[in-house]
């Protein structure tokens, strides 16, 4: 299954009930992997968001996407650098309408990135 079929409807409808189902299914070492350090992460979430753009989401879709993962992460794993101790602390400490926000910010940084 690609990752694809885990936000996108056969209507082309954007869903995220599938994500934290597609986490929880990821394996222990590539999450390792993905979060080991803070470039790694941005890493993973460009690619993911180079994919998401190629399927035609937009840029509140991606950050609804984001938000999503924030959300996962901050309720089941544990911060492995200061940057991502940072972000949860921040994820934590935020309102849904601010964490929303922050998550568009992290879209952009990657996008930046590019």
């Amino acid at each position: 299954m690609t990752e694809k079929n885990h936000v996108l409807e056969k209507n082309g409808e954007v869903t995220t009930s599938h994500v934290d189902d597609a986490i929880q299914k990821m394996d222990a070492g590539r999450k390792d992997e993905i979060l080991q350090s803070f470039e790694s992460f941005k890493s993973y979430l460009r690619k993911r968001i180079e994919l998401a753009e190629h399927i035609g989401l937009n840029e509140e879709q991606m950050a609804v996407m984001a938000e999503k993962i924030g959300d996962y992460l901050a309720a089941h794993e544990e911060p492995r650098n200061s940057e991502e101790k940072s972000l949860q602390e921040l994820w934590k400490a935020g309102r849904q309408e601010e964490r929303h926000k922050l998550a568009h910010m992290l879209v952009r940084l990657v996008q930046s990135a590019n």
